[in-house]
C-alpha cells in the first residue's frame, strides 16, 4: 500500500498542489524536471528546505503542480505545500517546521491602484504653473 499525502500551498496569486509519496527523491514540476522548471539553486534549496530541516532529503517522490504568479511566488507556495504534506504525514514535525516559519502563509498581496493616482500610492506629477 502506497500512502500518498496531498497538500496545497499559496502565495500572492500562485497556487501549488503537492502530491508526496515515499520514494527516492524524484521531483516532477508541471510535467518537467525539477532542475529545468526552477533553474536557480537558491529556489530549489528554498523548496526543499522543509525536508532538510527534518532530515528527510530523498525520502519522498514529489509531483508538484503550480500555476499563477511569478517564479518566486511559486517557490514559496510549493514550500508551504510540502511543509503541510510533511505535517499531515507526521504531526510531531509541526513544532520544528513552525519555528522555522514554513507553516505561515504570507498574507501580503499587491495593493490596488486608486483613482486619481498613478499607482496604488504614487501621485501624478505636481505642476505649480
Amino acid at each position: 500500500m502506497i500512502q500518498e499525502m496531498t497538500a496545497t500551498g499559496r502565495r500572492k496569486t500562485s497556487v501549488a498542489a503537492i502530491r508526496m509519496r515515499p520514494g527516492t527523491g524524484k521531483i516532477d514540476v508541471n510535467g518537467r524536471a525539477f532542475e529545468s522548471y526552477f533553474p536557480l539553486a537558491l529556489q530549489r534549496a528554498a523548496i526543499l528546505a522543509p525536508f532538510s530541516k527534518v532530515g528527510l532529503e530523498g525520502h519522498y517522490d514529489l509531483i508538484i503542480r503550480v500555476k499563477g504568479g511569478g517564479i518566486e511566488g511559486q517557490v514559496i507556495a510549493a514550500r508551504l505545500g510540502i511543509t503541510r504534506a510533511l505535517v499531515q504525514e507526521d504531526e510531531t514535525k509541526r513544532g520544528t517546521l513552525k519555528a522555522e516559519g514554513f507553516l505561515t502563509r504570507d498574507p501580503r498581496r499587491r495593493e490596488r491602484k486608486k483613482y486619481g493616482r498613478a499607482g496604488a500610492r504614487k501621485r501624478f506629477q505636481f505642476s505649480k504653473r
